[in-house]
C-alpha cells in the first residue's frame, strides 16, 4: 500500500494578533517548521507589529526552507493592517515550489 502524501500543515489565526499572541504563533510555526504550510487569515480582526514580525520572519525561513507558506482567505482587517504598516499582502506569502 502508497503511503499518502501529507497536505500543507495549517494555522488558524486569532483574532487579536498582539504581544500576547506573538509567542504563541511562534510556538506554532517553529514546530512546523520543515513542511509546507497555509496560513487562514480570515478571522483576524487586529494585528499588532510583533505578529506581523514573527509572518514576515516565517515567509523567510520557509524561503529558505524551499517550502510553501501561504496566505490564504485574509480579511480586510489583515491586509488593510499589513498594508499600513508596509508589508504588501501579497509579498508575505513565499511562492509555491
Amino acid at each position: 500500500m502508497a503511503a499518502k502524501k501529507a497536505g500543507p500543515a495549517s494555522v488558524k489565526l486569532a483574532a487579536v494578533l498582539d504581544l500576547n499572541e506573538a509567542s504563541n504563533l511562534h510556538g506554532k510555526l517553529v514546530s512546523m517548521r520543515g513542511s509546507d504550510i497555509v496560513i487562514d487569515a480570515s478571522g483576524v480582526e487586529r494585528v499588532g507589529v510583533q505578529c506581523a514580525q514573527v509572518l514576515v520572519a516565517g515567509v523567510k525561513a520557509w524561503e529558505d526552507d524551499k517550502k510553501s507558506f501561504l496566505v490564504e482567505k485574509a480579511s480586510d482587517a489583515f491586509q488593510k493592517t499589513m498594508q499600513l504598516i508596509g508589508i504588501n499582502h501579497e509579498n508575505l506569502v513565499a511562492k509555491e515550489i
